[in-house]
């Protein structure tokens, strides 16, 4: 039975593979210092997602984000969460081979604090992950539905509705750990099967649109705080108004300005 707590505790490979089975992770994206700040002591993990093109930067899918953007925000995520173990999202074309894999991930720890990076891939991707955790690089790898793959699947498709698929999902998953995985995010899978996968590995398993039955849970941060207007995802909880509440602040400051309430005598030299 998993133990509940509101305790932060600093994280480490260890404690997160000794959290199966005893406490469920949390894990959010995070992009810049002042948000890894706020969120240093309430997520167990920060993931510098390839999303944030998608949701900052206007695009239609991950795939343009670079590993020069990933190292730019990768290094303000570690300024602003000191503590935090941060994972760096390894972007579409960085790890096709072993050998660039190696190469970039090098690149990573040299030029970042990042403790891990994340990789998209199940069987196909276990001998890149093999390689990497061989050369003292942590990987935390993505089965399931991989924004990465979206173009080739020719679109976002929710996984595991055939048994064919779900033995699919089972033996990527196994894949992976085996190759050295601490960590496997398993994204856009019924739930059902999500429950099987957790069960079929040693390792932790976090979801994303997979249901409670993993070891944890991860959410984009703008999704979760409900900045991000263009669409909500079903599995998608809006934890905060947020784009609400900036426009009502923003609107406010137009109408202290305006009126010259702002500033007042308190708030001037």
């Amino acid at each position: 039975m998993s133990i509940i707590t509101n305790k932060f505790e600093k994280m480490t490979i260890n404690k997160i593979k000794k959290a199966k089975n005893n406490k469920k992770l949390t894990m959010i994206t995070a992009y810049d210092a002042l948000f890894a700040k706020l969120f240093e002591n309430h997520a167990d993990m920060i993931l510098v997602g390839d999303s944030l093109n998608m949701s900052f930067a206007g695009k239609k899918d991950t795939l343009s984000a670079t590993l020069d953007q990933m190292i730019y925000h990768t290094n303000a995520v570690c300024q602003g969460a000191k503590e935090s173990f941060v994972i760096l999202d390894m972007p579409f074309g960085t790890y096709s081979n072993k050998d660039k894999a190696l190469e970039n991930a090098v690149r990573v720890y040299q030029e970042t604090n990042a403790a891990a990076i994340k990789i998209e891939g199940g069987v196909d991707k276990a001998e890149i992950i093999s390689y990497l955790t061989s050369s003292s690089i942590a990987v935390m790898a993505h089965i399931g539905l991989m924004p990465q793959y979206v173009r080739s699947e020719g679109g976002y498709k929710v996984r595991g509705k055939t048994q064919e698929d779900k033995e699919q999902l089972i033996k990527d998953a196994l894949a992976v750990e085996k190759a050295g995985a601490f960590a496997i995010v398993v994204e856009g899978v019924l739930s059902h099967v999500a429950k099987e996968i957790t069960a079929a590995v040693k390792i932790p398993v976090i979801g994303i649109g997979a249901g409670n039955v993993t070891d944890g849970q991860v959410l984009v941060w703008s999704d979760m705080l409900g900045f991000f207007e263009d669409f909500k995802p079903k599995f998608v909880r809006h934890y905060l108004d947020g784009a609400n509440l900036v426009k009502e602040a923003v609107s406010q400051f137009r109408e202290d300005v305006q009126d010259t309430s702002f500033p007042n005598s308190n708030e001037e030299y």
